[in-house]
């Protein structure tokens, strides 16, 4: 279902917001996926892993880094965060700039990076022994880090306006009255749910590709629930169902984590209808996808 809106409305700026705030929170606690809070662990780990208990094999991307702590989200939106420690070992395949499997160092652990990761249990946590990636992902990763930095002589001409319209776009992020909301996709899921369903997956590529035809297009996602459980439960319910819409998007859609702003989740706020009946806690159970273009690129 597609909404089109010609101006920014309450909805999104209260979300934008709230995304804000929610960007700034370090990466020190992940949510399992029975919706247990993982316990902060302090201090470091040690080098020696050797005759610690095994934990989790962990696959997904990196969505967060705060020194020697790193989250990984899966597919299916559970994030797992975990401590680097001196024994972890971190290996490519391909030989990406001459890089060796064993040589790389946690520098080279960029959000948006996919990895695969093996683990053990220490105190309260996790801790990292392997972490495997691929030599491709690394230089994709690198490329989207370096941003600007990036320069090809071929294209460099086409680069640096594109490079100089996302960062004047991202600079402007604070005004929001500054942007249009060119469209809204609203996508539905099951009572305490957060999988895509039915058509979801074919209307989120079809935002995606809505949005790259625009120039300069961002996308801000925004999960909701209904008004079924308690405040604490939806709010955890809401941002996995952005997560997952978000790891659709990146990685089936084809869809640029820099072109995306930072997701939240609003839990049962903003009802589109009366949660009252079932039909409308039906429609409240949703995530929305909401293409944003600068006033000053859409009406230059």
């Amino acid at each position: 279902m597609k909404v089109v809106s010609k101006g920014p409305s309450a909805l999104i700026m209260t979300a934008m917001l709230a995304a804000s705030v929610a960007g700034g929170v370090s990466a020190q606690e992940a949510t399992s996926q029975e919706g247990e809070v993982l316990t902060t662990v302090y201090g470091s780990p040690p080098a020696d892993l050797e005759g610690m208990a095994e934990g989790p094999a962990v696959e997904g991307m990196i969505t967060a880094r705060s020194g020697n702590k790193v989250q990984v989200t899966s597919a299916d939106g559970t994030s797992t965060v975990f401590l680097l420690s001196e024994g972890t070992k971190i290996r490519s395949s391909g030989g990406f700039l001459g890089l060796s499997k064993d040589k790389l160092t946690a520098s080279a652990l960029l959000n948006g990076l996919p990895v695969e990761v093996d683990t053990v249990r220490w105190a309260n946590g996790l801790v990292a022994t392997d972490i495997a990636l691929k030599s491709k992902d690394l230089k994709t990763a690198a490329m989207i880090s370096n941003g600007t930095n990036q320069r090809f002589v071929a294209n460099e001409t086409a680069i640096n306006a594109n490079a100089a319209a996302t960062e004047a776009l991202r600079g402007r992020m604070g005004d929001i009255d500054k942007y249009n909301i060119k469209g809204t996709t609203n996508v539905y899921f099951d009572t305490g749910k957060w999988n895509l369903q039915g058509s979801a997956e074919s209307e989120l590529c079809a935002a995606a590709a809505e949005a790259e035809s625009m120039d300069n297009a961002l996308l801000l996602v925004v999960g909701y629930t209904d008004s079924v459980g308690d405040e604490d439960y939806n709010q955890v319910l809401s941002e996995r169902r952005a997560g997952k819409v978000v790891n659709y998007l990146q990685q089936k859609c084809g869809w640029k984590p820099w072109r995306m702003l930072t997701p939240t989740g609003m839990a049962e706020s903003d009802p589109l209808a009366d949660n009252s009946t079932a039909e409308g806690r039906r429609q409240n159970r949703r995530v929305s996808v909401n293409i944003l273009v600068s006033k000053a690129v859409d009406e230059g």
